[in-house]
């Protein structure tokens, strides 16, 4: 049947070798630094607080675990894919070569779904951080333009007003779209050095907080279920790892980079592997001191490591703190409009979407067109979205992907064995199953509203599909 049509690995890895409209200018370090850069972001800075509030309480710490656990095994599957067929599509390329044209299409439009809502839910979080920041120096934004419509925001005489669009959110997907559109080597230098500034704040906060922790924040450690599956208790905990696995998207961002890297049959194991390790540790300290420092129930706010450095006392360290989760959401932005972009190339490429979303700038060689499409689709949502529902809607479309990769992985195992592969998953049967098994159990906790949104997204996706891209399919 033409719907699962495949594109042959061989065929994959020859037009990866020839390819050379994008530049290859990534290292391991490079790669590994993209990771942490899309890692470290909002998991630490803005669902923290809001996943402990409304979802596991002190447990907030085991939802991490849980995420991390999914993700190393999807982490394993990604890097034999990436090493193996070093194109910029990610999961869609992988899903082209293993399971046919109409899986790879849908997985190509989930991704969509989860890079551009990633950097929509992150840039509302930066909006949150940057109007703390700008207050502690005395400049205040109009309230009303720093919050999603609708959204009630306090004043400080006590007072509330509503707010009608989040500026400072497409401010920034503007700037971070602009650096995307001058060059790959540009962004990822300013990516860098965001993320030396990053994990220095985040062990700045770590050493500085810690001494302030109060046990008694942390009992009980799971508090009772409220009588709703999502609110504390076991089901909260898992809950709250669903909402949470957001924050661990980043590794396969770096699967976008591979067509961008100098050596990928090597370097893209490093990173992707690399950074989800190094960022799954920095994740369960700081969950466990945010909420052994201020009590959990009031950690629901766009800023939560703020409120704890402000509630801890530290004084100016609490502006550098709120200035690192700045530069460290900045990133996070970057990569997440990068991967997109990619994305959408790729597809382009392959005739499912019209030539013009492939076409290269001639002094930069960078995809802009849809690179400036990406940032007007994601700027929209990102002034108009509250961060939860969109958070929600980026881990469903993660978790989708990673369910599609680790049964990918595993079919390709069985179809060409022989394949020579860079890098080759551990305990295979093991790995590969868990990968899917831990990754649909989560998206099973989230809640039916983000069901429903997930495959009103997917029926768009298909009418895309059947109208236009299974006839101008190039496979075809």
């Amino acid at each position: 049947m033409d719907l699962f049509r495949r594109k042959s690995v061989q065929a994959l890895q020859a037009e990866a070798a020839s390819d050379h409209s994008l530049k290859r200018a990534l290292g391991p370090y490079n790669l590994t630094a993209l990771g942490i850069g899309a890692i470290i972001g909002t998991g630490i800075f803005v669902l923290t607080g809001t996943v402990a509030a409304q979802n596991a309480g002190p447990a907030v710490v085991l939802s991490f675990v849980l995420a991390g656990v999914a993700s190393a095994f999807a982490a394993l599957c990604y890097s034999e894919f990436a090493s193996l067929v070093p194109m910029a599509g990610s999961a869609y390329t992988y899903s082209y070569a293993t399971l046919g044209e109409f899986v790879a299409w849908i997985i190509g439009w989930d991704l969509v779904l989860e890079y551009a809502l990633s950097a929509t839910t992150v840039a509302i979080g930066w909006s949150g951080y940057i109007v703390s920041f700008l207050a502690d120096i005395g400049i205040r934004v109009p309230p009303q333009w720093q919050a999603a419509r609708g959204t009630v925001v306090a004043l400080a005489d006590g007072t509330t007003t509503t707010a009608i669009f989040n500026l400072p959110a497409v401010f920034i997907i503007a700037v971070v779209t602009t650096l995307l559109v001058v060059g790959i080597r540009e962004s990822a230098n300013v990516n860098n050095v965001i993320v030396v500034i990053k994990l220095a704040v985040v062990l700045l906060f770590i050493a500085l907080a810690a001494p302030h922790v109060d046990p008694a924040n942390w009992h009980p450690f799971i508090p009772p279920n409220t009588g709703e599956r999502e609110h504390f208790g076991y089901s909260g905990v898992v809950a709250g790892a669903g909402i949470v696995f957001f924050a661990y998207i980043g590794f396969d961002a770096v699967s976008t980079a591979a067509q961008e890297a100098k050596n990928p049959q090597r370097d893209m194991p490093i990173g992707i592997i690399g950074s989800l390790i190094i960022c799954t540790v920095l994740y369960i300290v700081v969950a466990a001191i945010a909420t052994g420092v201020v009590p959990y129930g009031q950690l629901d706010v766009p800023d939560p490591i703020a409120k704890v450095a402000d509630y801890a006392g530290l004084g100016i360290f609490a502006s550098l703190i709120k200035l690192g989760a700045i530069a460290g959401l900045t990133s996070v932005i970057l990569v997440q409009l990068l991967g997109q972009s990619r994305v959408f190339y790729s597809m382009s490429r392959d005739g499912l979407l019209p030539p013009f979303v492939q076409k290269i700038h001639p002094r930069f060689r960078t995809p802009y067109i849809t690179s400036i499409l990406t940032g007007l689709a994601v700027a929209i949502p990102a002034g108009l979205l509250p961060v939860r529902d969109a958070a929600k809607l980026v881990s469903i479309g993660t978790l989708l992907a990673f369910v599609i990769v680790s049964i990918g992985v595993l079919v390709l195992r069985v179809r060409e064995p022989d394949l020579p592969r860079p890098f080759k998953t551990p305990f295979i049967w093991f790995v590969a199953p868990m990968g899917a098994i831990s990754a649909a159990y989560l998206m099973f906790y989230l809640d039916g509203q983000t069901w429903i949104r997930l495959l009103v997204w997917l029926l768009i996706g298909f009418a895309i599909y059947f109208l236009y891209g299974r006839t101008h399919s190039k496979v075809a």
